[in-house]
């Protein structure tokens, strides 16, 4: 068995251009002050860190590692979420995620997603220098407008556009597979991967390919009222990457999941700093212990109450006080025998 390992921190809510969050070596001291071992960190955010460079120099990965491992950090992950988001843009969504893209592929999407594949093969690269194997991002949405059946949707559109999809994702899984690292697809809402349904879907299309995996985040499950600990028994083999997000949902005669609307404050379903939602974390972790995760928890705060570096600060012994260390021996080796193989006549089973 394996323990967890943890607590890390994911940088892209903190990344700031103020100090101590507008460099990797002083948002790396920062978190390393805060008690956290390890940092995922957003591959499109230029003021920590440089995917292209990444790609292309082993000294330049091993400076990285190095500022890190000064402040006694391992780097967990990079996020690849903005340019995984961009590889699979519906025409609806254009004009707004064009502002997650650089300025010169802006207005033009085939141009735009043709840039978003290359920094995915970039980060599959900067990956494999950096010694990680897991990678998380997100899939982008093709379907998503059409997830509520009104008008009806015609049969075969839902498959169309998982197909399509999975045709814009099989190169990118195929060069993952080249360097070694998994994609942990963060399952959430806006996502054509949502669920558990959806991902089995995109499953599906791509041919099972061993890359394509998931990130588990409970918070968005609990949105979506699912069974997140169920959903651990089910896809327990695929999860590949954990970010540790609290949330709650408390029914509303007004507004149900998908919130009227409103922003995060007066929705039912919200997201909470760690310990202030109503996610059952030590089932979780026990679930994680029981099924061997070897990867990292990994914070992702988003709170629409709280002060970030609050629930920074808090999110480190939170995770810590949860991580189970796995046990060498069964509690009851005290009362065992020697191993020997018993009589069954003697134990009256013959």
């Amino acid at each position: 068995m394996k323990t967890i390992k943890g607590p890390g921190i994911f940088l892209a809510q903190f990344a700031g251009n103020e100090a101590p969050f507008n460099s990797l070596d002083s948002i790396a001291a920062w978190a390393a002050s805060l008690g956290y071992k390890g940092v995922q960190v957003p591959s499109n955010d230029a003021r920590l860190f440089d995917l292209e460079k990444a790609a292309e120099s082993q000294d330049y990965c091993d400076e990285v590692l190095g500022i890190l491992a000064q402040h006694g950090l391992a780097l967990t992950e990079l996020s690849t979420h903005i340019q995984g988001q961009l590889v699979a843009v519906h025409p609806a969504y254009d004009a707004a995620f064009d502002a997650f893209a650089p300025e010169a592929v802006r207005g033009n999407p085939g141009v735009r997603q043709q840039w978003a594949v290359n920094q995915m093969y970039l980060a599959a690269k900067a990956s494999e220098r950096l010694g990680l194997t897991t990678q998380a991002s997100f899939s982008g949405a093709l379907a998503w407008p059409y997830f509520y059946a009104w008008p009806q949707r015609p049969a075969a559109l839902v498959d169309e556009a998982f197909a399509e999809l999975a045709r814009r994702w099989q190169p990118i899984l195929d060069r993952f597979d080249e360097c070694g690292v998994d994609i942990g697809f963060e399952l959430h809402p806006g996502e054509d991967l949502h669920d558990g349904v959806t991902f089995e879907r995109f499953l599906d299309a791509t041919g099972n390919h061993p890359r394509a995996n998931i990130l588990y985040d409970p918070s968005h499950m609990v949105l979506q009222q699912m069974d997140y600990l169920g959903f651990l028994d089910v896809y327990h083999e695929r999860v590949k990457c954990f970010h540790v997000k609290d949330a709650e949902f408390r029914p509303s005669p007004k507004a149900g999941v998908y919130g009227g609307y409103q922003g995060w404050v007066e929705r039912p379903g919200r997201f909470r700093s760690l310990g202030d939602g109503q996610v059952d974390f030590g089932a979780i972790f026990a679930k994680m212990a029981q099924y061997d995760f070897a990867g990292w928890a990994v914070l992702e705060w988003e709170c629409a109450l709280k002060h970030p570096q609050v629930g920074a600060a808090e999110g480190a012994p939170f995770i810590e006080q949860h991580i189970i260390r796995v046990t060498e021996h069964a509690f009851d080796d005290f009362a065992g025998g020697d191993g020997a193989l018993p009589d069954f006549r003697r134990m009256g089973m013959a």
